[in-house]
């Protein structure tokens, strides 16, 4: 039986304001369950507008349901990304898309999925998301009581700069926005001061200096106007941002196991979608973004281009192994003995580094 956790404080009393909170009685979540979705940035126009939305207006019909869903974006609802996994397991929402690294503060095990300097092309990153999928879902409906319903990436994590640069030893003493642990000390690792801000916080950041350099995919910060007060582009990938849809399990548990099967396929449909738009928009985002030919889905800018340094390709790996690994590591050892093992024989195999 689905339970609802009454909410408190300024968040529940935000969300009952907006309606997104209410109870329901047994009959009426038996007959016909209202999924409320918080969906990505309403700034990434791309996926909110044209496949998150469009998903979610059509699902009941494409998936032969009579549910009601309610779908906002994250931060029009005013929730932090990073309290995502929290908010699932008090059943706040039904379904969230999930910036898996942020919100693995409350559990390193989940950013084994994504770590920075380890997957760094989209191929790559596809088995090693399929490797990991399966203890990565085992972990969330143990630890939060949700289930994975997709997992994608905003495509290649890139460097936006208001600062000229030229190799990754030019960010040294620069703040550099991040949003994930490892991402943090990847870039403390180069010399720069790791600033952590969600997505919806750094254009302003930008402008008004608390950040120098930005990282994101090349559509998301196009998207969000970031060339607008950057002027140096990186297009240097150190990872995929690995996204989640992510669905409370006792919402879940209220579908027939032909409408569990439904859904399923439906998700599947639209993690395919993300998938392929991480590898064709971002092409077309990077030629727009430095006012190149063809830009025809993206808004044209014209930042300076910086050409990728070989050697800066080798300093990620390294970094990776040196830095990274061995950082998170000893965090989710902490709170998973097997956690180096798992991910060795999971992320590991396919990306050819272990942990030692």
């Amino acid at each position: 039986m689905h339970r609802c956790i009454p909410p408190t404080g300024l968040l529940g009393a935000a969300l009952l304001a907006c309606g997104l909170l209410w109870p329901t009685s047994p009959q009426a979540q038996t007959e016909a369950p209202t999924m409320r979705v918080v969906g990505n940035f309403s700034s990434n126009r791309t996926h909110v507008e044209v496949v998150e939305r469009p998903f979610f207006t059509q699902l009941a019909q494409t998936a032969g349901m009579r549910t009601n869903i309610t779908y906002n974006p994250m931060d029009q609802v005013g929730v932090q990304a990073a309290d995502a996994f929290r908010l699932l397991r008090s059943g706040a929402f039904d379904v969230m898309s999930v910036q898996i690294g942020m919100a693995s503060r409350d559990d390193p095990f989940f950013e084994g999925l994504d770590l920075v300097g380890v997957s760094t092309d989209m191929a790559q990153l596809r088995r090693a998301v399929d490797a990991y999928r399966e203890a990565f879902d085992r972990r969330l409906q143990t630890r939060f009581n949700a289930k994975v319903m997709t997992l994608w990436p905003f495509g290649p994590q890139v460097i936006y700069c208001n600062a000229p640069i030229r190799t990754l030893e030019n960010l040294r003493g620069l703040r550099v926005r991040t949003f994930t642990p490892s991402m943090a000390a990847l870039m403390q690792n180069f010399g720069a001061v790791a600033v952590t801000l969600q997505f919806s916080e750094v254009y302003p950041a930008l402008q008004r200096g608390v950040a120098q350099c930005a990282i994101t995919s090349p559509t998301s910060g196009n998207s969000g106007n970031w060339p607008e007060v950057t002027t140096h582009f990186l297009p240097l990938s150190l990872g995929g941002a690995v996204q989640g849809h992510l669905m409370n399990l006792d919402h879940w548990r209220r579908y027939s196991p032909e409408r569990q099967a439904a859904l399923t396929a439906e998700f599947r449909r639209m993690e395919n979608q993300l998938w392929d738009l991480a590898i064709s928009a971002n092409e077309d985002a990077v030629n727009c973004n430095v006012g190149r030919d063809p830009c025809t889905a993206n808004t044209r800018f014209r930042m300076t281009m910086v050409e990728i340094e070989p050697a800066d390709q080798e300093r990620v790996r390294r970094a990776a192994e040196e830095v990274v690994l061995p950082i998170w590591r000893d965090a989710c050892n902490r709170v998973d003995p097997q956690c180096s093992a798992t991910w060795n024989r999971t992320v590991g195999q396919v990306a050819n580094m272990q942990i030692r």
